[in-house]
């Protein structure tokens, strides 16, 4: 589609385009950043915080570790397994100025998840909190993981607090299980030694791997999405492109509740706001919603990002309300819809838009964004970001009209390398350079697009992705089931439920049986809310299991 029409759309003070070897490594960038803005407070997190200069020296003691004790060498795989506290951005940004591939993962993970992740990635070490320890020992002879790096809630938040903190986890709440790692050697312990040694700057080039985000893509079952360093400059080049006639350098406060091994809030919060020399307020648990509202109330922030049932919980915790949003400029949703119920109450109680934006983990994340001069909710998920063309294409792979839907199909530096050891996925995700994202979505004249419907069947449960694939793979490893077929049905609360429909081969079977047999195979999030049995599935003439006539049979049933 010719952008003709950003001239009239791109708000003032907005490029169209940007250049996206501004940096050549995010190594780069970070010394640059924490240079400039050495004494800025870069992260809190219960009280405790950190300058961009003890960021530095912390990150480089973590980098000269991984180098001198453990002998890491550019392109070594190393994972970070942890909900957001002060070790997050240490280790992330030891881990990339050792030249090291950082794989996210989601410390919510089961065994079985967390086997395929390192088996896959090949990663040589890891972080992980130590609530989650258990997991990866039942797991870690089976992988190629050789270094262990164990941390406590509290190991970066000073002697005394730091101590509280761990012993209330540990003994009073027992968050953490017993665990048998003798290989671990203690996050604090590995800064101390770090700090002794000399670190060794490495020669990090833009098409290097930063990251592996594992997802399960357009296509298929969980892949590692390959994320280069050029990739991830190329979309905060662009983020901060669509944000700076808004933002201040040296003034932002961002609320940072989304979890940083998602790509929503790593690159959004984690990476764009250290070019302000701004501050991230890390959130550890978001899901206690008072104690969330109460850590906002001793801030002034400005920015805050989240998905759909993030916003509507914090509009419905009693002392929201009562918040000063004198100083927010920006609060922005992505990974779901944004409802405009949501949105609207949002920008009536804060005063500030909910914008809405795009993307997905292929694309660093961002694809679209609401300007920042919108001022309501209009439904879109607004226009392209700098230097990103869009298509929109029939099932024939014609280009559609305005305002008809097609497949949009996305082209920018921003797009993934491929996926790891899955040239097969790559090349049909990936077509002259046009990322197919399996979205249906329209255009208006205005250039503003709009998501109308998902050409694969993935279930998107409070942002994040669920693929049905995995979801079926896992009931069909209990004897009792024959089949099974899982769909997305709407909730209130996240926007998705998993529902899934179960042939019994056990006319035993019960659901309390396969809800724990979920929950003993996959993160919460993916463990279905609601069981159904039926003695057929509706299947093609070939034999394949017809999704879409179940969710026809689920819509019937919500309309009786």
């Amino acid at each position: 589609m010719e952008k003709v029409w950003l001239e009239k759309s791109y708000p003032p003070g907005v490029p169209f385009e940007i250049d996206p070897d501004k940096f050549s490594s995010l190594s780069e960038m970070f010394l640059t950043y924490t240079k400039q803005f050495s004494t800025n407070t870069s992260f809190v997190n219960m009280g405790a915080s950190i300058t961009y200069q003890e960021l530095e020296d912390q990150a480089k003691a973590f980098a000269a570790f991984l180098q001198n004790t453990w002998g890491f060498k550019p392109g070594d795989k190393f994972a970070i397994m942890m909900p957001n506290c002060l070790q997050y951005p240490i280790a992330l940004f030891g881990g990339l100025l050792a030249g090291c591939t950082v794989v996210n993962v989601n410390p919510l993970y089961t065994a079985r998840e967390l086997e395929h992740l390192l088996k896959d990635s090949d990663a040589k070490g890891i972080l992980i909190i130590e609530n989650f320890a258990n997991t990866l020992a039942s797991v870690i002879d089976k992988t190629n993981v050789k270094h262990v790096v164990v941390t406590g809630l509290g190991d970066r938040l000073g002697t005394i607090k730091g101590m509280m903190v761990n012993t209330v986890v540990k003994h009073i709440k027992k968050m953490v299980p017993k665990y048998d790692l003798p290989q671990a050697v203690k996050f604090n312990h590995v800064l101390a030694q770090g700090s002794k040694q000399a670190y060794k700057a490495v020669d990090t080039k833009p098409e290097d791997l930063a990251f592996l985000q594992y997802t399960g893509g357009t296509t298929g079952p969980s892949k590692g999405v390959m994320l280069t360093h050029r990739n991830m400059i190329a979309n905060l080049e662009q983020s901060k492109a669509m944000t700076n006639p808004i933002f201040d350098v040296n003034e932002e406060i961002m609320v940072t509740a989304l979890p940083l091994y998602h790509i929503f809030a790593l690159n959004s919060n984690c990476l764009c706001f250290i070019a302000y020399g701004g501050t991230n307020l890390l959130i550890t648990n978001p899901r206690d919603m008072p104690g969330f509202v109460k850590e906002l109330s001793k801030y002034r922030f400005t920015a805050i990002t989240g998905v759909n049932t993030l916003f509507n919980g914090l509009v419905h915790t009693p002392g929201f309300e009562k918040l000063d949003f004198s100083g927010l400029k920006a609060a922005l949703g992505g990974g779901m819809a944004v409802q405009r119920p949501v949105a609207e109450k949002w920008q009536k109680i804060t005063g500030c838009r909910l914008l809405e934006g795009y993307g997905l983990t292929e694309c660093c994340p961002m694809v679209t964004i609401s300007p920042y001069n919108q001022t309501e909710f209009n439904g879109s998920i607004g226009l392209p970001a700098a230097s990103t063309d869009i298509r929109l294409v029939d099932d024939q792979g014609n280009d559609v009209g305005i305002d008809e839907p097609g497949e949009m199909w996305v082209k920018g530096p921003q797009v993934m390398k491929g996926y790891l050891n899955r040239p097969d996925a790559t090349e049909e995700a990936i077509e002259d350079g046009w990322l197919k994202t399996g979205d249906i979505a329209t255009m208006d004249d205005d250039g503003y697009f709009r998501i109308v419907d998902r050409k694969k069947d993935m279930i998107i449960v409070s942002g994040f992705n669920v693929y049905p694939n995995e979801i079926e793979e896992v009931m069909a490893m209990h004897q009792g089931v024959l089949e099974a077929a899982a769909i997305g049905i709407a909730c209130e609360a996240t926007g998705e439920k998993i529902r899934v429909y179960i042939v019994k081969s056990d006319n035993g079977l019960t659901e309390d049986q396969v809800i724990a047999h979920a929950r003993e195979n996959l993160t919460n999030y993916k463990v279905p809310k609601e069981i159904v049995f039926i003695d057929e599935m509706p299947k093609s003439n070939v034999g394949k299991i017809l999704r879409k006539e179940l969710r026809a049979l689920a819509s019937e049933k919500a309309a009786a």
